[in-house]
């Protein structure tokens, strides 16, 4: 007897649900859902946020990336709610009965409980947050320029970056870049390499996934980069002018950048399942969520052991989660029995630093400064999707170690922005009269 083709819906078109889309060769019609038109490469997002790249450069269209698979639909709408009783997706748009859905949404910025914090520290999940991110550190460093109040100035060149992870280690090598060899050549009446760059981190020391003597080589290649790193630090309070941390200290900034806290998307807050202290689903072996064995979740949004270790949330990891999942579901799908179960490759784990430095930990290898560089490039250009991303990032990148130059400068704001940056500080001279008087 002939099986009906299965309608499957894949909502998130991050690195898992892509790679569902690109590996599946069963029966059946996809609807792939995302609320962006747009499949963004989140391991470079840091290069947009500190001007090394253009948002383009990190980014695919949809549907131009899976147009030549005729049996794919996409669908520019949000995912509201889900129905698992009655197999029906909700979308803000309507409503969209499945046969198969895979959650592939990823996670969110959590501040742990701080929600309110996120209006001053901005995190970076998204292009938005990046383009966010770079407006805020580009107009402080104009209003530095500007402003003729020392204290002021102090706090404007003054970046705290909390949390000691991949991405908190990549802002605070970046930024450091961006003040040692960019900035200096920007300013006149700043001179932005006497910026205060710091790394604060609550645990005992940074990059904790890693081994120890890799987590050591990255310390000393921030201080080598003018990166202050404090571990074992726990913010209590922000506000728009000062850091506190748990022991009273304070330190007087107005960028605050947000590198630590990841949690499941909210979608997973509204399906009834067992979850993780992140929000993140558990799953069976075969990546299906335990009463509903049609419902699989992958990436960041899923809790997965494999073998007796926790999956990690990296890249590599939704990859091979979206083709396990196409797999099984074609076996399902073709009417044959599968008892599959996922079993993750690691083939390694990096952080770059900065430029020709980096830390990789690949088996037994434990690799730093410019041989893990190279490979952490390499590794990225592999899964950036698009030939011509590829090749744009690719040429950017060589241009900006060349020049140390970042073209990607460029601050798109109102006019009431640009009138803070050049306001006359209250008891200070007028500024554009100072910098007349400087020339």
């Amino acid at each position: 007897m002939t099986q009906p083709s299965p309608h499957i819906v894949v909502l998130g078109a991050g690195f898992g649900g892509l790679s569902f889309c690109r590996s599946y060769r069963g029966p059946g019609n996809i609807t792939l859902v995302d609320k962006q038109n747009h499949h963004l490469f989140q391991p470079l997002l840091y290069q947009v946020a500190m001007s090394g790249l253009s948002a383009p450069e990190i980014a695919a269209p949809i549907r131009s990336i899976v147009s030549r698979q005729k049996h794919i639909t996409v669908l520019m709408d949000e995912a509201v709610d889900v129905d698992l009783e009655n197999n029906k997706l909700i979308l803000s748009a309507g409503t969209l009965p499945f046969d198969f859905l895979i959650l592939a949404l990823g996670g969110v910025t959590s501040y742990f409980g701080r929600d309110d914090w996120s209006q001053i520290a901005p995190g970076l999940k998204t292009l938005e947050d990046a383009m966010t991110m770079r407006h805020k550190i580009l107009l402080s460093f104009e209003k530095a320029e500007n402003t003729s109040d020392e204290t002021e100035r102090n706090r404007l060149t003054t970046i705290v970056v909390v949390g000691g992870g991949p991405t908190g280690v990549e802002l605070a090598g970046g930024m450091a870049e961006l003040t040692n060899h960019v900035f200096k050549r920007d300013f006149r009446r700043i001179d932005p390499r006497q910026s205060r760059i710091l790394l604060v981190e609550g645990g005992s020391r940074i990059l904790s996934t890693f081994p120890e003597v890799l987590s050591r080589k990255a310390v000393e290649q921030l201080q080598d980069l003018g990166v202050e790193v404090r571990t074992d630090t726990m913010v209590s309070e922000i506000s728009d002018d000062r850091v506190t941390f748990d022991d009273g200290s304070t330190i007087e900034t107005r960028n605050v950048l947000w590198g630590g806290g990841i949690r499941a998307n909210p979608l997973a807050d509204k399906i009834k399942s067992e979850k993780d202290r992140s929000g993140r689903l558990h799953v069976s072996p075969d990546l299906s969520l335990p009463a509903h064995p049609n419902v699989f979740a992958i990436g960041d949004i899923a809790h997965v052991t494999s073998g007796d270790s926790e999956v990690p949330g990296v890249a590599p990891a939704a990859q091979q989660m979206g083709r396990f999942v196409a797999k099984h579901i074609r076996k399902i799908a073709e009417g044959k029995e599968s008892q599959d179960t996922f079993q993750y490759k690691d083939k390694g784990t990096m952080a770059t630093i900065g430029r020709r430095r980096a830390i990789a930990w690949i088996g037994r290898l434990h690799l730093s400064g410019i041989v893990a560089w190279l490979s952490w490039l390499l590794v990225h250009l592999i899964t950036l999707i698009g030939f011509r991303n590829k090749l744009l990032v690719l040429t950017q990148w060589f241009y900006n170690y060349a020049t140390f130059s970042r073209g990607a400068r460029i601050i798109v704001s109102s006019s009431d922005d640009v009138h803070r940056a050049v306001e006359k500080s209250p008891g200070n001279p007028d500024p554009i009269q100072a910098a007349l008087s400087d020339s």
